[in-house]
């Protein structure tokens, strides 16, 4: 029983007092970071910002439904994102291997980071006791946080905080 409630927690993305902090606030400057993607490509946020906006999707496993439903939904709006120049990349602890099965099913076009040592989601404040939160940030390209949500928010939340 314990477990199910965990496991609908997680899958529900509830929770961030278990599973996460309150987030880090809109306004506030986005940590820097460096991770591997499941290809082994580097991606250092202060770079992918160069080239445009960023949104982070912190998720709790890989090929969970709460995960593949939020990732393939804004698979589905990607030329949403592309149209307001929004790189996405999912991060979470899983290593490459799992990410790339991940990726492969569900032809993500956008990476997944590896988070191994959980560093980023202790920065960007979604490492709770037992799982990551699933949370979303919006970065814009002058570093700023232009967006930051716990759970599933609709994709146009997410687009609206980014001024055309």
């Amino acid at each position: 029983m314990k477990g199910a409630i965990l496991m609908s927690i997680m899958i529900l993305g509830l929770g961030a007092n278990l599973f996460g902090s309150d987030l880090l606030k809109v306004g506030t400057k986005a940590p820097d970071f460096t991770l591997l993607t499941e290809t082994g490509e580097k991606v250092t946020l202060s770079k992918a910002l160069e080239k445009g906006n960023v949104v982070l999707v912190f998720y709790p496993g890989d090929d969970t439904p709460g995960c593949t439903s939020q990732l393939c939904a804004i698979r589905d709006d990607w030329s949403e994102f592309t149209g307001k120049n929004i790189q996405v990349y999912g991060v979470n602890p899983a290593d490459a291997e799992s990410h790339m099965k991940f990726s492969d099913k569900y032809s993500y076009p956008f990476p997944l980071l590896i988070d191994e040592d959980k560093s980023v989601s202790v920065d960007y404040k979604t490492s709770g006791k037992f799982f990551i939160s699933r949370s979303v940030y919006g970065i814009d390209q002058s570093g700023k946080i232009v967006f930051a949500e716990n759970g599933k928010p609709a994709n146009s939340l997410i687009l609206a905080a980014f001024l055309k």
